[in-house]
């Protein structure tokens, strides 16, 4: 039953011009509606009143989510809702006004989609935590976007925020049907919240402060966690301890309606020149880096040791070399090396600012995929052989050498 406000909700309308200016620097897929921020920008300032005028009467009432697929790393799908133009516009209003109320709430150790906190935070900690700790236990939540129950959400909204109307308009999210990609329109069932979605984010952070992060902080004080919204590892002394929480916390989930991918969930050892035990895992994936065994070198005597550490995973490795053999650029002998260039230097620079904070020395070498495609394409450009090709090349890098962003950040 949707929740009825009786007086008019206190929206302001500058609250919902500096919500599109905050969307706007997003995504630019489009809903249902089909509307592009060009149409939207036609009229900017009326279209901003309509929405404020809504919000505010409480008469707002969002369409359909339009659902895509991307592939994950398992080689299955993972569904997006996008919302239309103007509901992220409005989702972001109430997400604004939830978060300065409630973010403060949160555990220190909960990165995600936060003010103030970042991925490379989390990351830090993780890296820290790695040598405090001998047992890292990597949870799985099984599509915790699709499953998440909506009674449940809106019983931990209720709890933290007083204001009906943030519960109405959080309800009617919630609610919004989905146009699968056939055009057929697919109801919700009281559960899930659309991966793509505004609101999304914090509304999964609440859940899970509630579900997991006060559950552990209370019933297992001794350990360390890192969540980055529903990806999660946790830090243990000792292998008994980490099967004792992934149990328990199994047990947890399932009475919050989540479930665990128990086939990606494993405890894994943190494998050093100190802790020589055996174990069968000791490597975890996390944001994009593998923490595993590896070799490096001591700056002061120059001997070699184990270490445990980050590195780029191998499956995002493959990911941006599959990216960079994609590129359409290679295919075309028309363009000059500039256009190329252009191409792909922003693609470099998330890579390399994101990547290299741990892994400079492997993403150094994934990065020289893009020198042979170049050698590749100067010898079809110029109909010449590869030896002539990497002279062209070395001279182009003398004369602009900060053409690539990676040949100016030192990676070329």
């Amino acid at each position: 039953m949707d929740v009825h406000v009786k007086k008019t909700v206190p929206v302001e309308y500058y609250e919902v011009a500096k919500a599109y200016r905050k969307v706007r620097q997003g995504g630019k897929a489009v809903g249902i509606d089909e509307e592009s921020w060009t149409d939207f920008e036609k009229d900017v300032e009326r279209n901003l009143y309509v929405i404020w005028n809504r919000m505010a009467s409480g008469s707002y009432h969002p369409q359909a989510v339009r659902e895509v697929e991307i592939p994950k790393k398992d080689g299955t799908m993972r569904k997006l809702g996008i919302p239309t133009l103007r509901d992220r516009i409005a989702q972001q209003v109430v997400k604004d006004y939830m978060e300065k109320r409630i973010d403060k709430l949160f555990h220190e150790h909960s990165y995600g989609y936060r003010p103030m906190k970042s991925a490379h935070q989390a990351l830090e900690q993780v890296r820290q935590n790695n040598f405090r700790y001998d047992w890292v236990l990597d949870m799985d939540i099984s599509k915790f976007f699709d499953e998440v129950d909506h009674e449940l959400i809106l019983k931990a909204v209720s709890h933290v925020m007083e204001e009906k109307w943030v519960l109405m308009y959080v309800e009617r999210w919630l609610k919004m049907p989905v146009q699968k990609k056939d055009g057929t329109i697919e109801q919700k069932q009281g559960r899930g919240t659309p991966q793509g979605g505004v609101i999304s984010p914090i509304l999964a952070n609440l859940y899970l402060h509630f579900a997991m992060d006060k559950w552990l902080a209370k019933h297992y004080p001794q350990i360390r966690f890192v969540r980055y919204a529903d990806d999660a590892v946790i830090h243990c002394r000792s292998l008994t301890e980490a099967e004792q929480v992934k149990s328990a916390l199994i047990a947890r989930l399932a009475e919050v309606k989540l479930r665990v991918n128990e086939s990606k969930t494993h405890i894994a050892y943190c494998k050093d020149y100190v802790r020589k035990g055996n174990h069968e895992t000791v490597k975890f994936d996390f944001l994009g880096f593998s923490y595993q065994p590896r070799t490096r070198r001591s700056k002061y005597d120059g001997k070699s040791y184990l270490a445990f550490t980050a590195e780029l995973s191998s499956s995002n490795r493959k990911k941006i070399i599959q990216t960079i053999r994609e590129h359409g650029a290679w295919r075309d002998t028309r363009l000059d090396i500039e256009q190329i260039a252009s191409g792909l230097n922003s693609k470099l620079r998330g890579w390399i600012n994101y990547y290299g904070v741990y892994s400079k020395r492997n993403l150094r070498s994934t990065l020289r995929k893009i020198e042979y495609r170049l050698l590749k394409w100067l010898c079809k450009k110029h109909k010449v052989n590869v030896r002539k090709a990497m002279v062209k090349l070395k001279a182009i890098k003398r004369e602009s050498p900060n053409l690539f962003y990676h040949w100016q950040a030192g990676y070329g």
